[in-house]
């Protein structure tokens, strides 16, 4: 027996075959858009009686008889179209252009020009009462009916056009999101800061802790690592003379998937020289309001049951103090076996090499995801920050801060080390860790090494992830990212 899906498939291919035999063609490649259907109905005395050419998605279609009510959608929004037969031009094969009796002829899903005068109906509806239609694109596929009751919410990812299609909320959401890097750029270039590009496969990857994904470029036979951050080439510009430099663009970790971390990220990432952690805590302070306020209209925001307000004051924690205070964890003095017992306590399982460094981190997010912030997180032990400037007062300690926001860290910055000496003593730290099995920690990067020996002036850098907007958006990773990484479903 043929399914619903099958007799509309039939269906479909037979309007096909009858538009092609009145010469009808399905994909022109000359279109007319004079302007958007939200233009439109937002300014309607603006175009009130005037005669425009729209196009867009046929995503609703009434018929009345000799009357039909239809409605197209384009990024902007939709607009309804008010057909009458004694209004239509007749079909004319040379214009290309359908008569009444062959709008039979189109489907949900179909894209089409429509050419008539604004109007708005009897209900008071902004309309274009069409006098000629065109046919650009056929759709042979019905669209989903109930996209939102779909059995696998994963196809709404696999199948991200149509996700973006039946709901146009989330179209504007991209909006803000190409908005929110828009600005982030332009606030940038009001500070004095150039945009500079860098390597994205790397023969050494560092300045974060994170395992890299490994590809190999055939020209030269070698294997090569996507970046996990732009931090050692930039630091490299900064050794050769540039001061404010930054790069936007996408960073790849080679680990899990949650709600607030993907493999593939967009980051912003700068460095300044001649400026140090404190600088550059009160510059994103600026950044954070400013992108809030021009994309949003607003710096109160609620993200993962948490509210918050950008513009209050910053909060500055201490990292060992905290820590102790909220769960009684010494990170200096309690034993592994105190910390894991600690980490236990609160229901986090841990697998794998655990080493001394995972055990304090682990700690510390168990009290992050009590501040709602929005606070600086201050005095990281240095054995955590590899690439960090120790605090002249006390060397163990370094001249570092997390953006803490909505119980989640959403920026980090330092002053950073140019002390070569000191610097291969951590690379070699964490080598030796790296050793040890940890496959997250730094790898020596020599190269680097030997840019300090020449001389890197004093800097501070600050990286941030798309992982803002996310939370501003108070989405998870995946809903604010056009096209996640999915596993390939398998077709029966």
């Amino acid at each position: 027996m043929a399914s619903r899906l099958d007799e509309i498939l039939k269906e479909r291919e037979k309007k096909v075959d009858s538009l092609k035999k009145k010469g009808i063609d399905l994909y022109p490649a000359r279109s007319i858009k004079e302007t958007t259907n939200n233009e439109v109905v937002e300014n309607f005395e603006k175009y009130e009686g005037k005669t425009l050419t729209l196009a867009g998605r046929v995503m609703a279609w009434r018929e009345h008889g000799k009357l039909i009510f239809g409605q197209i959608q384009d990024q902007s929004g939709r607009i309804q179209l008010f057909i009458r037969s004694d209004m239509m031009s007749k079909f004319d094969k040379t214009k290309q252009t359908l008569g009444f009796d062959e709008l039979d002829f189109l489907d949900i899903g179909d894209i089409i020009q429509a050419t008539g005068e604004v109007v708005k109906t009897r209900t008071g509806e902004v309309s274009i009462q069409v006098k000629e239609i065109k046919l650009l694109t056929k759709s042979r596929l019905p669209l989903p009916e109930k996209w939102a009751g779909i059995v696998d919410p994963d196809d709404a990812f696999r199948k991200r056009y149509l996700d973006l299609l039946m709901d146009q909320e989330k179209i504007k959401r991209f909006e803000r999101k190409a908005k929110f890097w828009a600005e982030c750029r332009s606030f940038m270039a009001d500070k004095g800061f150039m945009e500079v590009e860098t390597p994205v496969l790397e023969s050494v990857t560092g300045g974060a802790d994170a395992r890299p994904f490994v590809t190999h470029m055939n020209s030269i036979d070698q294997d090569f690592y996507l970046r996990i951050s732009t931090e050692l080439y930039q630091k490299r510009l900064i050794g050769a003379g540039f001061e404010k430099i930054y790069t936007l663009a996408p960073n790849f970790r080679n680990e899990g998937m949650d709600d607030e971390h993907l493999p593939e990220y967009y980051s912003l990432e700068w460095y300044w020289a001649f400026a140090d952690y404190r600088d550059n805590m009160q510059l994103t302070r600026e950044l954070y309001r400013h992108v809030a306020k021009k994309v949003y209209g607003k710096t109160k925001f609620v993200s993962r049951g948490m509210e918050y307000d950008l513009n209050d004051e910053w909060e500055e924690i201490d990292y060992l103090k905290v820590i102790k205070e909220k769960i009684g964890v010494d990170i200096v003095k309690s034993t592994d076996k105190e910390m894991l017992e600690a980490i236990k306590n609160a229901g986090v399982k841990l697998t794998g090499e655990i080493s001394r460094a995972r055990l304090i981190d682990n700690c510390w997010k168990i009290v992050r995801k009590t501040i709602a912030g929005p606070a600086f997180l201050l005095n990281e032990p240095k054995f955590m920050s590899p690439l960090a400037k120790s605090k002249p007062e006390d060397p163990e300690l370094t001249e570092r801060f997390h953006i803490i926001i909505a119980g989640s860290e959403l920026g980090n910055g330092y002053s950073e080390l140019n002390d070569p000496v000191d610097q291969r003593d951590r690379f070699e730290e964490q080598q030796k860790a790296r050793e040890k099995g940890d496959d997250e920690a730094q790898m020596m990067d020599t190269d680097f090494v030997e840019m300090l020996e020449y001389g890197m002036a004093p800097t501070s850098g600050f990286g941030m992830s798309e992982r803002l907007f996310w939370f501003m958006e108070d989405v998870s990773a995946r809903e604010g990212t056009l096209f996640p990484p999915m596993r390939i479903k398998n077709k029966v």
